[in-house]
Parts: structure tokens; sequence; C-alpha cells
């Protein structure tokens, strides 16, 4: 359990911001990473970094662009160690705005891509080391991938990218413990200079089961949200798996704190973490927005009837 190369990374808000279009206002933000900072966490995802001619910020909250200024804001006063992370999607990002390392509060950007678009994230994970950051690959949806692209993309990160890390990232929650085991190795084996990580999503209830398993055959970068926050089901808890890493130098304390202070309240306001929607569609490997669809209508409980619209089944 302890291994002292493991590096843990929030995206609280960053994933949390999938469900209210990333509307949190700055003083939730600087309270969570301030408990992430007093833990001792290595890393803070604190939104993304989306153009703004492709996304008006009128539609969005803060966090879908991570203006510099506004991160500037959440750390202003608060001694830390804990490094802010942000995160691109692949056609989403204008580069142009992202400055140099030197001149920017943020430390890591995690590049967000599915294996179709290797090419695409390796142009912006090279983009963005030249201009001074720690790079991530995240391969979204892997449960889709075929085996021979996957593969390939592998192959193309190791030797084409600059990424330090390539995550695995189970985005439908539709992972099994044999499954992470296999896709683990395989990316230990291909990938020779870069370390391994791995995010989870919690649908069938195994976000940190699965984290456990990829952390036993050596993923060193593990992902996690308090108390679960995230799109759907949400994501492993930071919380679990702090507790399960057994290192001295997080303390679980300020976590347990900001749980009872802000998310508490905060799930009388949004829905997230285990639902039998959720389930259904991590059982089924499917992205989760027909579930979230089904949560905003009149027929929210109704899960035998989207269980068989799901697999094709006539309604009776």
């Amino acid at each position: 359990m302890f291994r002292e190369k493991i590096k843990v990374l929030d995206c609280t808000v960053r994933d949390g911001g999938l469900i209210n279009n990333h509307d949190f206002d700055h003083r939730f933000v600087r309270a969570v990473y301030k408990a992430i900072a007093e833990s001792g966490v290595d890393y803070m995802e604190i939104g993304y970094k989306n153009s703004k001619k492709l996304f008006s910020p009128k539609d969005y909250g803060t966090w879908k662009f991570c203006d510099d200024e506004d991160i500037k804001k959440v750390k202003e006063g608060i001694e830390s160690k804990t490094k802010i992370s942000v995160m691109v999607d692949v056609d989403r990002v204008d580069i142009e705005d992202v400055k140099p390392r030197k001149d920017s509060p943020v430390d890591m950007i995690r590049v967000a891509t599915y294996v179709k678009d290797i090419d695409k994230a390796i142009f912006l994970v090279n983009h963005f080391a030249e201009k001074g950051y720690e790079t991530t690959v995240n391969i979204m949806a892997i449960s889709k991938a075929l085996d021979n692209e996957l593969n390939e993309a592998l192959h193309q990160l190791e030797e084409e990218s600059k990424a330090r890390v390539v995550y695995i990232v189970d985005s439908y929650g539709a992972l099994y413990q044999e499954t992470v085991e296999f896709l683990i190795k395989k990316a230990k084996q291909i990938l020779k200079t870069k370390e391994v990580g791995m995010h989870a999503h919690n649908n069938q209830q195994l976000a940190f089961g699965n984290t456990i398993e990829a952390i036993i055959h050596d993923a060193n970068y593990v992902d996690g949200t308090i108390y679960g926050l995230g799109r759907a089901a949400g994501n492993c808890p930071l919380e679990l798996l702090l507790g399960f890493l057994k290192n001295p130098k997080f303390d679980i304390r300020p976590i347990l704190d900001v749980i009872s202070k802000e998310f508490i309240p905060l799930r009388e306001k949004i829905e997230w973490g285990y639902i039998i929607p959720y389930a259904i569609t991590g059982i089924l490997d499917e992205h989760p927005r027909a579930a979230m669809a089904l949560r905003g209508s009149d027929k929210k409980e109704n899960y035998r009837e989207f269980y068989e619209s799901l697999i094709g089944q006539d309604q009776a």
C-alpha cells in the first residue's frame, strides 16, 4: 500500500464541473484547494482550459476556462506544495491562450483524447511540454478502444510524445478488475519511459477497487475526487484513496472537514454518485448521457424501461 512513487491527483472541481457547467464560486474552489493543500495531495486539477471562441463564457462558469488570474485568486495566501493541473480536450483548446509555464500558476496540463485522435493529442502535449509544463495524455473511453488501435496509440505515445504520464480512463465505469490488470500491464509493457495513471468512474461501485488494482500493477499516478464528486456516478473517492495508501505525507482530516462543511450541503443542490441508471450505463458500457437525461425527466425512477430502451427491447 505504501509506495513513495505514487502521486495522487484530485480532480474534484474539474470533474465535478461537468455536473453544473463548471459554475463553482471562488469561495468553494478555494475551500477545496485549501483542504487539498493541507492534506498533502500532490496535484489539484482545477478545471478545463477551453477556448472562448468555441464556448461562450455566458453559458459556462469560470472553471471551463481557467484563466490564470482566477487560479491566482484561489491560491492567494495559501502555502502549499500541491501543484495545479488543468485539462484540455483535443480540438477544444486555443494553444495561444496558454502562456509559458514560467508566466502561469499552472504546473501540469493533461490532454484528454480518444484513441482515434492520438496524433492530435501528441501535437498538443508536445507543445505544452515545450512551454515548460508537466504533461499527461488521458486516453478516454478506453473500454471502447479496439486492442490493435490501443497498441498502436501506446507505441506512438512512447516514441513520439513528451508526455510524462499516460492515463487509462474508464469513462463509462464499465471496467472490471481483470480488464484493469490487462490494460495496466499492457501500458507498462509498451511505455518504457513514462508513468501509467488510472482515472476511474464509479457507475458499478468499482472506481476505488479498480484504482487499487491499477496500483497493484504499478500504476503510480491515480485520480480521486472529494466524496466521489463527478459527472453522473462520480469518481474514486479521494478520502478512500488516502486511507488506503497509508502514506504519512497524506492527512485525511482536512478532507473530512471539507466534506462536512461543503459537500454534504452540496448534495442537496446537485446529484452525483451511484444510482441505478448510471449502473445500467456502466453495465452496458455506454456513455452516461442517457442516464443523465433520464434523471432530469419525469421518468427518473423508471429503471426497467430505461434498461430496455438501451438494449433495444420492445416495450410491453
